[in-house]
């Protein structure tokens, strides 16, 4: 993914770094006394924001950090697999954190909790980048990096491989 000629930067490399890293200590704070957190990506780049989270909080952190990853169809969220989940984890009395990168209407992130809803969750939260303001769904981020209102029509682009940044197009 790379932006276009007619985007404009909101966050580069370093900012977003910084963004992941204040996330990161927020959720120390609010789960202070875990033995483990669960970060569950959302498809792609839920994931690579899982994996950058959890870096940052095995540096500061006691607890353990484990990833799994929720694949599931962001144009069709309603026709996700039940075994979009890795089943070998043990969620019961766990934190859950759904990951992702952008909250738009909160459409992903609800069909994202389908595989936790018949589990033992301790609780869940939900972690994003960048948080748009126009839910549609009864969802809202626990830890936010950067929140921005923006008409429906705008498109919000994520890049986390290579030289990460934050579009807007």
């Amino acid at each position: 993914m790379t932006a276009t000629e007619t985007s404009i930067q909101l966050l580069n490399s370093s900012e977003i770094n910084q963004k992941i890293k204040r996330m990161s200590y927020e959720i120390l704070e609010a789960n202070h006394g875990e033995n483990q957190i669960i970060l569950a990506g959302i498809c792609e780049q839920g994931e690579l924001l899982a994996k950058q989270l959890a870096k940052h909080l095995e540096e500061i952190s006691l607890f353990e950090v484990t990833i799994t990853r929720i694949d599931l169809d962001k144009s069709h969220p309603f026709r996700q697999a039940e075994d979009t989940i890795n089943e070998d984890l043990k969620f019961q009395n766990k934190v859950i954190i759904l990951v992702d990168d952008v909250l738009h209407t909160g459409k992903t992130i609800a069909y994202s909790l389908k595989p936790f809803l018949t589990r033992k969750i301790k609780k869940i939260e939900v972690a994003v980048l960048v948080d748009r303001s126009h839910t549609a769904f009864p969802i809202k981020a626990t830890y936010i990096g950067y929140a921005l209102s923006t008409t429906i029509s705008d498109n919000i682009q994520v890049v986390l491989k290579g030289k990460k940044g934050v579009y807007l197009n």
